[in-house]
């Protein structure tokens, strides 16, 4: 049964581009003043107005108990979006149909306000929300116990730090059982422990039912929590369905391959009087004439760097990472003396080892074991593609490393009937 329902919504702002002749100072300021209350416009100031369009011809359904994940770059229309589902602004042009309780916390301190104490902020939002002081009573200590605020129940909230407004503003959310739950990327200003504490809660929340709409670049807690997905782009949705398929389709549009990253003049290579980077570049050994790795694929990644200082004890320090940030293993070389000259590292990756995904690499050259004296960040950026022989599942092979072990399986004994 749809809960949310939305038809052609779009959302449209006026960007008003003003320039106006000579200086900025005191004389000016009460002179624009002026010519305001008259009315009257210097002719050399120039004044355009220009659409924007946040939003354009979204249309969606969302079920009761579905758990919708919602991802794209910075600037794509998400946030507008969950302003209008929380009725906080209105479509231009559409309408949103929502059957339900919904709450929402976009931003740190929605809701709240500064002259009342946490207490008072409880119970004002519950009242927001529609519910009864009985309802919110029965919720109360569960509100204060998850925020960790109760010293500072009874302070007006202007006085709390940023983190503890997310941890209030959070718990009272997600405790006053909505059936529509709205949570932005805010949950970044928490700490970790905090985070895997909503991200449980949201876990729960989905568990018994409820609707749960999360914004979040953390596309590791997506995959957890959701079971459908947008794909918003500049305004529009590129995509919806399956999170796995919508992720997938995600990282495939905004991964750069790069696998040979190289500077011939030390003059201008990446680095700094000590190191000059020469090259960085992946030599896979590919498994047949159609050029693409897959996860059968042996691997040899090649580092190459200028020494510019006579007997440096250098190490390199190789990070791989998935496409989503996650770290999956750091290794490292011994500690050597180098004279001054070319170096090179060479650190092979055998097939069989890595998962299908996308994946990026960062190099550090490291001074006596400990001092890093320059980082690459995504010097690498590669893809390895799906392969299976002999295997009848189709669906998504779960994990990061996906190793060829010897696993077998055999009868022991058999049984003999009498």
């Amino acid at each position: 049964m749809p809960v949310i329902v939305a038809e052609n919504i779009s959302k449209k702002y006026i960007i008003d581009h003003q320039r106006k002749s000579g200086s900025s100072g005191l004389r000016d300021v009460v002179s624009e003043t002026v010519d305001k209350i008259f009315k009257k416009k210097a002719k050399d100031d120039f004044s355009e107005k220009e659409e924007f369009w946040a939003l354009k011809d979204i249309n969606f359904s969302i079920d009761q108990g579905d758990r919708i994940g919602i991802v794209g770059h910075n600037g794509a229309g998400k946030s507008t979006l969950l302003k209008i589902l929380s009725r906080i602004t209105e479509p231009s042009t559409g309408q949103i149909k929502i059957e339900g309780r919904i709450a929402s916390l976009l931003e740190v301190g929605t809701g709240f306000h500064p002259e009342l104490t946490g207490r008072e902020n409880i119970f004002l939002n519950g009242a927001i929300l529609g519910m009864a002081k009985s309802e919110i009573r029965e919720s109360f200590d569960a509100i204060v116990d998850f925020a960790g605020v109760e010293k500072f129940l009874d302070t007006p909230v202007k006085r709390y730090s940023s983190g503890m407004y997310v941890r209030l503003g959070f718990a009272i959310a997600a405790h006053l059982n909505p059936e529509i739950l709205i949570v932005d990327e805010v949950l970044a200003v928490g700490d970790t422990e905090f985070q895997k504490k909503c991200l449980g809660k949201m876990r729960d929340v989905s568990e018994s039912g409820r609707t749960l709409i999360f914004v979040s670049h953390n596309l590791t807690a997506i995959q957890a929590l959701c079971n459908k997905s947008f794909y918003f782009e500049k305004g529009r949705m590129i995509d919806q369905g399956e999170t796995s398929h919508i992720i997938t389709n995600y990282l495939s549009k905004v991964s750069h391959k790069s696998l040979d990253k190289h500077w011939d003049n030390i003059e201008s290579a990446p680095g700094n009087d000590q190191v000059r980077v020469k090259r960085f570049k992946l030599f896979p050994e590919y498994q047949d004439d159609l050029n693409h790795i897959d996860v059968r694929t042996p691997i040899n990644f090649q580092f190459e760097f200028w020494n510019l200082v006579e007997g440096a004890n250098l190490n390199l320090s190789m990070h791989l990472y998935t496409f989503t940030g996650e770290c999956i293993f750091n290794v490292g070389t011994q500690s050597e003396s180098f004279p001054k000259g070319l170096v090179t590292g060479t650190c092979e990756l055998p097939g069989n080892f890595l998962n299908d995904g996308s994946y990026v690499v960062s190099m550090m050259i490291v001074k006596d074991t400990s001092t890093v004296l320059y980082n690459m960040e995504e010097a690498l950026v590669f893809d390895i593609e799906d392969y299976r022989e002999n295997v009848t599942w189709y669906g998504k092979w779960p994990g990061y490393i996906r190793p060829q072990l010897n696993f077998s399986i055999r009868q022991t004994e058999h049984v003999v009937n009498d």
